[in-house]
């Protein structure tokens, strides 16, 4: 269900929030390239030094991080 949802917005924008710390969370914007069995792929604004970093769904599922396309959560 949770791979389904992230299916339909392959190529927009995407804004990743995940849990670094305690108290302290990071968050990550970029376009939402790819969707595997296991794990989605997000390339990263120019601004940073990465230029992807991938996420798994269960990391969605358990509230890890949270996504956000177009100001729309994704839970």
């Amino acid at each position: 269900m949770i791979k389904h949802n992230i299916d339909d917005h392959i190529g927009q924008r995407i804004s990743v929030t995940s849990q670094i710390g305690r108290r302290k969370t990071a968050t990550r914007e970029g376009i939402l390239r790819e969707t595997f069995p296991a794990v989605f792929v997000v390339e990263l604004d120019k601004d940073s030094s990465l230029n992807r970093v991938s996420y798994s769904y269960t990391d969605v599922l358990t509230n890890n991080i949270k996504i956000e396309f177009d100001a729309s959560q994704v839970d």
